[in-house]
Order: structure tokens, then C-alpha cells, then sequence
């Protein structure tokens, strides 16, 4: 079974751990390598699963975590202010 992580990115679980395996055992590493927090909620939902993962595989979480603007687009008319 299949058990995700961040929806927005479809990071599953096994993906993550594989990763800690792998040495990427902070969270910035961790969602550089993975691409969780990095969709549309810019983990809200999904930052507190990996640092709890983290913390039971004895990784010390360190704050804070790079988040990005919220991405929303916009037409190039509006840009180039045009109607």
C-alpha cells in the first residue's frame, strides 16, 4: 500500500525514508531532494509528517523551513497592464 506524504507533490512515505537513508535527514535537504512542501499548500499539510518522520528516525529537526510564495497565475495582460 501506498501511503502519501504531501498530496500536492505525491510524495509517498517510502520515498521520504528512502531519502533519511540516503542522508538527506534535515527537512530543508529532505524537501529539496523530495519536492515535499513545495505544491500549492507549501506544506501546511505535509510539513508536520516529515518533521515528526524525522524525529522518530532520531534526526534532529531544525527550523525553519524555506517556504515559498504562494503560486498563483497571472495572465500576461495583467502584467503588462492591459484589459
Amino acid at each position: 500500500m501506498k501511503t502519501i506524504v504531501c498530496r500536492c507533490e505525491d510524495v509517498t512515505l517510502h520515498e521520504l525514508e528512502q531519502a533519511i537513508l540516503r542522508g538527506y535527514d534535515d527537512l530543508e535537504s529532505l524537501k529539496r531532494y523530495t519536492g515535499f512542501g513545495t505544491g500549492w499548500c507549501q506544506g501546511k499539510s505535509c510539513h508536520a509528517a516529515c518533521a515528526r518522520l524525522l524525529a522518530e528516525r532520531g534526526r534532529a529537526v531544525v527550523e525553519p523551513f524555506t517556504a515559498r510564495p504562494p503560486y498563483h497565475p497571472v495572465e500576461l495582460r495583467a502584467l503588462a497592464g492591459l484589459r
